[in-house]
């Protein structure tokens, strides 16, 4: 056990640099260290003890396996004074939420080295709104061997965390939203994986569909896992790629795909896009520090991933889609990309709701099975259809059709286009809403961006399922036909298209979509409950 020398002890030194301390990291509040309940000290081996100046005041640190504890060192307590009990309370941390820890330095253009203050260690920590925040605790000390003593333990105890990645791919799309991803990587993301001591290799992406071609033939042995930096259409195409490169290495043909491979290596997601769907629904907040603090600290929890296939032949792997009104907002949008991002989705909107129509269509659907029966198909690895299953079968005009294996937050609709689905239930959301009044689909589309059930409509249904079949049946209800119409826009009305995870998907003929419960790993902690608040739809 080492005890520091009370001559050891100095004040908090201002000025001067922190060795390799990133600009924005900020001093950790004492109110707001980890709330959790503490871990019994008596029941921990002690690694160290020692005193450092922790804030203004001299403390006694105790470092265990699992925590780093400090108490002031006060003199005797005075006798009738009640404050003394509130002054001399111990505080933590626990070493889970310590990311990194590098020596602390006063430098000076003399010095090479410059003065030694002591040790900061940086931490994550977790905010109001899902939010996580990265943050420091100095402990000052001057003594060299004192301090080194310390920080190779904390060096071997963070080495430990083993879910902690340490070298990722990085694909960057530098034309996501604004254009703004690369700044948003080299100036918030970037800092924070250096700091955490994760190396890097970053591919700035050139086109459409660059990722998947790279991701078919790169080579992927020594990193732990792949980040993409864009939007949900970057996303999906890298979580597509992984997939696709899971079958190929594992020699599974993608046709009559009935059991996918799980992709070997975890995604991250860093929102750069104008919606960030996915992070929103994996972070519960599309916070890029919040994305960075979970892919450091190795937060990773398995999703849900549908396949699209259309007579056998796979089409894409994907999360969530849409067709009907959904479909076609993206089609009309692809087509004024010139238009800045929000700009182009509010044009989208309105033509769509100007051009509304039902599509005619066969759904064709497999309910969700019991809690037991998901247990047994989870053990097989992937559901299978056979002619046992009691298929279900609905037929009408719908103006919009949604199905999602996620909850598909974001910032029009808090609570989710999905609310009852989560990322790994094992199920998806089918949400089928019947031709009804163009100012009654706008009530229901706005009921989105409010704390109102979107669903309390009598030409909404909702069904929680495990696979869907759907067939169209013509290309001309509801379509007036002495309406006259640009060559595009009569083009656009005979397609079909569908939106999947923001990329457009047009397909001619049934469309066939099967769930395969926790088939791709994402960096994330889990979501809490959102707090009611009051939102309005920006868009409408």
């Amino acid at each position: 056990m080492l005890r520091g020398r009370r001559g050891t002890r100095v004040r908090a030194l201002e000025g001067g640099p922190e060795e390799e301390a990133p600009p924005a990291a900020a001093a950790v509040p004492l109110a707001l260290l980890p709330s959790a309940q503490q871990p019994e000290a008596t029941a921990e081996q002690m690694l160290l003890r020692g005193i450092f100046e922790i804030g203004r005041g001299s403390c006694d640190v105790v470092l265990t396996e699992r925590a780093l504890r400090w108490r002031p060192i006060l003199p005797e307590r005075p006798a009738g004074d009640p404050k003394f009990d509130l002054l001399h309370k111990e505080e933590f941390i626990e070493l889970k939420d310590v990311f990194s820890v590098k020596l602390k330095r006063r430098c000076s253009s003399t010095q090479q080295r410059g003065t030694l203050l002591g040790i900061t260690l940086f931490v994550c920590l977790k905010k109001e709104q899902n939010k996580l925040k990265d943050s420091t605790i100095d402990l000052i000390n001057l003594s060299e061997d004192h301090c080194d003593l310390w920080f190779r333990q904390f060096k071997k105890i963070l080495a430990g965390f083993s879910n902690r990645p340490k070298s990722l791919k990085i694909f960057l799309n530098p034309q996501s939203h604004k254009k703004e991803a690369t700044q948003i990587y080299y100036e918030k993301v970037e800092p924070l994986l250096k700091l955490a001591g994760i190396k890097t290799d970053v591919t700035i992406t050139e086109y459409e569909g660059h990722a998947l071609s790279l991701l078919k033939e790169c080579e992927l042995q020594g990193f732990d896992g792949v980040i993409c930096v864009g939007g949900d259409g970057s996303a999906s195409e890298v979580a597509h790629a992984l997939l696709l490169r899971a079958q190929k290495n594992a020699g599974v043909e993608t046709d009559c795909l009935l059991t996918p491979v799980r992709a070997q290596l975890p995604l991250g997601v860093i929102p750069a896009g104008s919606t960030n769907v996915l992070a929103h629904s994996l972070y519960g907040v599309p916070h890029v520090v919040t994305a960075t603090l979970h892919i450091i600290m190795g937060h990773i929890q398995p999703v849900d991933v549908c396949t699209f296939s259309t007579m056998g032949k796979l089409l894409r792997f994907g999360f969530s889609a849409m067709f009907g009104f959904g479909g076609r907002t993206l089609a009309l949008a692809e087509k004024h990309r010139w238009m800045s991002p929000n700009q182009r989705r509010d044009f989208a909107v309105i033509k769509a709701l100007a051009k509304l129509k039902p599509e005619d269509c066969e759904i064709s659907f497999l309910p969700f099975k019991s809690s037991q029966d998901l247990q047994e198909r989870k053990a097989q690895g992937s559901p299978k259809s056979d002619c046992s299953d009691q298929w279900q079968m609905i037929q009408g005009q719908f103006l919009n059709v949604s199905i999602m294996a996620i909850p598909c937050l974001c910032s029009v609709a808090p609570r989710g286009l999905a609310p009852n689905t989560r990322l790994n239930n094992g199920s998806m959301a089918l949400i089928i809403v019947r031709n009804t009044s163009r100012p009654e689909f706008i009530k229901h589309l706005k009921r989105y961006a409010s704390v109102k059930n979107q669903f309390s409509f009598p030409f909404v249904e909702t069904y929680t399922v495990e696979e869907v079949k759907v067939r169209r049946k013509n290309n001309t209800s509801g379509h007036n036909l002495e309406e006259k119409n640009e060559p595009h826009e009569i083009a656009l009305e005979n397609s079909f298209p569908w939106n999947v995870d923001g990329d457009l998907m047009e397909v001619a003929s049934d469309v066939h979509v099967r769930l395969h419960p926790r088939l791709i790993s994402l960096y994330g902690g889990g979501v809490e409950e959102m707090n009611d608040s009051k939102v309005t739809c920006n868009c409408l």
